[in-house]
């Protein structure tokens, strides 16, 4: 799978800041921002974004990191990886209480996507490296719908206070709070059991902190779809696409809190 991969799909650069970053985009209805995991925008991502797209909302895929369509292999994930960890200023993958830069660049992708697309708000979700990142999003009043599928920034290390951290500030969770109860939001996670980059405290953290706002999806790692790595991608790599499968059921979870959270309100 190519560029060729996203025939369906028209591209934009967007700049905000010091970056510039191509955006992906298809479909029609409200927005919805899928931010890609480590190693960049492979087909399984997209093939995500086609069945949110198909269910009546637009997606918009930025390209943050990798060669957009590029197949999933060890070698160039784990080339990824580093290069996040060690060159790219755009993200802080140590950090146990801010976010990472590239965020405040999102944030200004979804007031473009709002002011374009309209509705209620805007969906985003986040995977992996960028797992947190749809909740720090949640200081734009246009994001209305986060999910933070497997997050795992920061890096847990040992059983100490990275792996409760959850890699945003104080600030953002208190602006995320004030909003879920004052708008009526709310947000999902998604895990996998035993999964060592998304560790127990971690999903404790969220559950304390946010109380009833956060809805944990936990799953059987017996349930992942057969993959060369650990249970852990929930909507890609690890999603068996079968109908009535957990992990599909929770796909479908997610799609209906997009389309929930971003159409507008009934007159």
């Amino acid at each position: 799978m190519t560029e060729d991969a996203f025939r369906a799909y028209s591209t934009f650069p967007f700049t905000d800041g010091p970056w510039t970053r191509t955006v992906y985009r298809r479909g029609s209805g409200p927005g919805v921002i899928i931010i890609h995991e480590m190693p960049g925008l492979h087909p399984l991502v997209v093939r995500f974004a086609d069945h949110v797209a198909d269910a009546g909302m637009t997606v918009f895929l930025p390209s943050l990191f990798g060669r957009p369509g590029k197949e999933v292999s060890m070698g160039y994930a784990l080339g990824e990886m580093l290069k996040g960890i060690c060159i790219r200023r755009e993200f802080d993958v140590w950090a146990t209480n801010r976010s990472s830069p590239i965020v405040n660049w999102l944030r200004a992708l979804a007031r473009k996507v709002h002011a374009e697309c309209g509705g209620r708000g805007v969906g985003a979700v986040g995977m992996c490296f960028t797992g947190g990142f749809a909740l720090a999003m949640m200081t734009e009043p246009a994001v209305t719908a986060p999910v933070l599928s497997q997050p795992s920034l920061p890096l847990p290390l040992g059983s100490g206070k990275r792996s409760g951290a959850i890699g945003v500030s104080d600030e953002e969770i208190a602006c995320a709070k004030q909003r879920f109860d004052r708008e009526n939001l709310s947000m999902i996670g998604l895990r996998f059991f035993g999964d060592g980059f998304v560790p127990d405290a971690r999903f404790e953290t969220y559950k304390k902190t946010f109380g009833e706002k956060f809805e944990a999806i936990e799953l059987d790692p017996k349930d992942a779809a057969p993959a060369p790595v650990p249970p852990h991608s929930v909507l890609t790599i690890h999603l068996d696409d079968r109908r009535g499968t957990p992990t599909k059921r929770a796909e479908e979870r997610v799609i209906a809190f997009f389309k929930e959270r971003t159409a507008a309100r009934a007159l």
